[in-house]
């Protein structure tokens, strides 16, 4: 039973199985760059041509730093209040909470809805950088309204499915909704980079299953095209929250950490998650997985 120094886990719902070899083939690399500074007007208009664009050396060591001890600090049991953490299910068998926090998040899928807890994690969601970029691309000013991040343990952190991003959100199709990835740790194909298909965004929404995930169907993915998005430390990926991307299981002995922020445009209304799943959900389309 969990105790007030030892609460309940949280696991996500996700499941580790097998996926097809080739589903997170891609056929290059997807170029960047350098920094705020070099963003053009050209960049804004690949964004809305391809779906993404890449900052390599966005934010300083100092603040990836100052990152990387504010997620350890959320798992050190010192934040009242905080209860964002998932737990991927291997955790089920290990005592995880007799472990040190650079110990522990090992055995961490994700953390959720820390912005309000701690302020090194905040001042990344709102690096004036970062928001002035994100405000070129909608047209208006952004608004934050989902902070997570995103852990691939070495060796087992398992893989997210293709998917959209939209398909979470209770927002109009025609919101230009844009992530966010920061790559905390180096990211790369075999600790489970980012891999996308520019252009798929103006495809508009495609139908989600819940298999090991609320996903694309396995055998619907498309990945012609698709490009790999290796990121050192400070990097970071923006991406339309319609664009096909997943990433694949951390096969490696190295840890790979991100952090994910969502940003709507501020006139973007609220929708259901009935109208959500009357685009996105597979009941009533007569379609299968």
């Amino acid at each position: 039973m969990a105790t007030a120094s030892t609460p309940e886990r949280i696991y996500d719902y996700g499941t580790a199985a097998e996926y097809p070899p080739d589903l997170y083939r891609y056929d290059g690399i997807a170029e960047g760059v350098d920094g705020f500074d070099s963003i053009r007007d050209e960049h804004i208009a690949q964004f809305h041509e391809e779906g993404y664009l890449v900052i390599h050396n966005a934010f300083s060591p100092q603040e990836v730093r100052a990152a990387l001890d504010g997620l350890l600090h959320l798992l050190s049991g010192q934040v009242p209040g905080f209860k964002g953490v998932m737990y991927e299910r291997v955790a089920a068998e290990v005592p995880v909470e007799e472990m040190p926090p650079e110990q522990k998040q090992d055995y961490v899928r994700k953390f959720m809805w820390f912005v309000n807890y701690e302020p090194r994690l905040a001042d990344l969601a709102h690096h004036p950088r970062l928001l002035a970029v994100l405000e070129q691309i909608m047209g208006e000013p952004p608004v934050l309204f989902q902070d997570m991040a995103l852990l691939k343990p070495p060796r087992f952190g398992r893989e997210k499915p293709w998917h959209q991003d939209h398909a979470y959100f209770e927002l109009p199709l025609e919101a230009k909704v844009v992530g966010c990835w920061i790559a905390l740790d180096e990211a790369t194909p075999e600790n489970g980079c980012m891999i996308i298909i520019p252009g798929t965004h103006r495809q508009g929404p495609v139908v989600h299953f819940k298999r090991r995930d609320w996903q694309i169907c396995d055998t619907h993915v498309k990945n012609q095209g698709a490009l790999a998005v290796p990121l050192s430390p400070g990097g970071c990926l923006l991406f339309s929250s319609l664009i096909h991307h997943g990433t694949p299981t951390n096969t490696s002995e190295k840890r790979r950490r991100a952090v994910q922020f969502h940003y709507r445009p501020q006139s973007a209304p609220r929708t259901s998650v009935e109208e959500r799943l009357a685009i996105f959900g597979e009941e009533g389309k007569d379609v299968t997985c």
